[in-house]
């Protein structure tokens, strides 16, 4: 299904590839993010139970400029891992940069489709281990519709990494949206809406809700394509964490994590006990709209999704499973534990303390990628730590950790 928005969306991202890249930076820099970074796949999706050798097929849906293309495609490249990458977007001028930049990286597990993801059933693509969809659901006439698509080609046992826009943490970008809908009207040259936009950005009051929100910040550092994208588009259905969860489940899905996890519970921030006595009443739907609503920072919302009933967990209880950190430096993360061993960990303005038991630093330390749970023991019972106070803290740190995303399990 089809209509005059989505003839536009398609018009857009030929005038303005998104998000602005120039395939240049390749050379001094990987963009990494959620969802699709390897380590969360691994993790989330495959609870670290798939054998890191068994071939990853990986579907980038809505691929745009290719950020989430060319980091899981350089991620398995580094690390030896068999499988590929498909990149697919109904967009020439965005492919053209996606391209780019696998070119400028030399990686030779990519593939270039161009086509809807409403096309996929029947198309003959697939099946794939692993599927991401970023910012694409909320622009579709009917995102369940995509959703379904996607579950079509998703292979068994395989996942979805899905991102889409949140209401609260977006406050005043509809607002502006509705003004330029009256100066820029859809049917004006895409280059003449941008130059209206940037002179109503430039005239907005200091009362316009978008200037106080310190989140939303496409408009200030995303260049043409990001004020396009963010103020002139035809299409942006914000959702809900329980809309998100609807969505979700009408594909025959489950959420398996929202990230970062942390984010999404209440108690994260909520220290009184008589609000933790009602928090407890709440499912994990609920409690995660109640974080939403009350922290009030979100603007998308990431979600590693599986089919119902599909779930299956990492096994931090297991001495042959290998901790790996996310992004961080094991040996500057041990040495910057502060002496109360309380970690502050900051998303969108919200700081929250994480407490780490008396071991954290000596087990991070450790976390080298190679180590199991195991060898961390064994090196730290040599040291003269027993067995079952390196159990209690390890498990301790795992469930601090996890929770900021920040310690996950290998593949297999």
């Amino acid at each position: 299904m089809t209509d005059a928005a989505d003839a536009a969306l398609a018009a857009q991202y030929e005038a303005y590839p998104y998000p602005l890249r120039d395939p240049r930076d390749e050379a001094k820099r990987l963009v990494v993010g959620s969802p699709s970074h390897l380590r969360e796949v691994d993790h989330w999706i495959f609870g670290a139970r798939r054998p890191a050798a068994t071939p990853l097929q990986a579907l980038v849906a809505g691929g745009g400029s290719g950020d989430a293309t060319v980091m899981l495609a350089q991620q398995l490249a580094w690390a030896g891992r068999p499988g590929g990458v498909t990149w697919l977007d109904r967009s020439a001028a965005a492919r053209k940069v996606a391209g780019a930049r696998v070119a400028a990286r030399s990686l030779s597990n990519v593939t270039f489709a161009e086509a809807s993801i409403l096309d996929l059933p029947g198309s003959g693509l697939g099946p794939f281990d692993y599927i991401d969809c970023c910012g694409v659901l909320h622009h579709l006439p009917d995102p369940l519709e995509g959703l379904r698509a996607l579950v079509s080609v998703l292979a068994p046992g395989g996942g979805i990494g899905l991102m889409v826009y949140a209401p609260h943490g977006r406050t005043g970008v509809y607002m502006l949206q509705d003004a330029l809908r009256l100066l820029a009207p859809p049917d004006e040259p895409p280059a003449q809406r941008v130059d209206v936009a940037k002179r109503l950005w430039k005239q907005a009051p200091e009362t316009a809700w978008l200037r106080r929100n310190p989140w939303i910040t496409d408009h200030l550092k995303g260049g043409d394509a990001g004020i396009y994208d963010l103020l002139l588009n035809p299409r942006d259905v914000a959702f809900s964490v329980p809309a998100l969860a609807a969505l979700v489940d009408g594909a025959g899905l489950e959420i398996r994590c929202l990230v970062e996890p942390f984010r999404y519970d209440p108690d994260s921030f909520l220290t009184d006990p008589r609000l933790r006595e009602r928090t407890a009443r709440l499912d994990p739907v609920q409690r995660a709209a109640l974080a939403e609503a009350a922290a009030g920072n979100m603007g998308i919302h990431i979600a590693y999704c599986v089919r119902r009933g599909e779930a299956v967990l990492p096994d931090w209880t297991d001495p042959a499973a290998v901790p790996v950190l996310r992004e961080l430096d094991a040996a500057k993360v041990a040495a910057g534990i502060p002496g109360d061993g309380i970690l502050r960990v900051a998303a969108d303005g919200l700081v929250v303390p994480v407490a780490l038991p008396r071991l954290a630093a000596a087990i991070i330390a450790r976390v080298d990628g190679r180590r199991s749970v195991g060898e961390i023991g064994d090196q730290l019972a040599a040291n003269g730590v027993s067995r079952e106070v390196f159990a209690k803290d390890f498990a301790a740190l795992a469930r601090a950790l996890e929770r900021v995303n920040r310690l996950l399990l290998a593949a297999a």
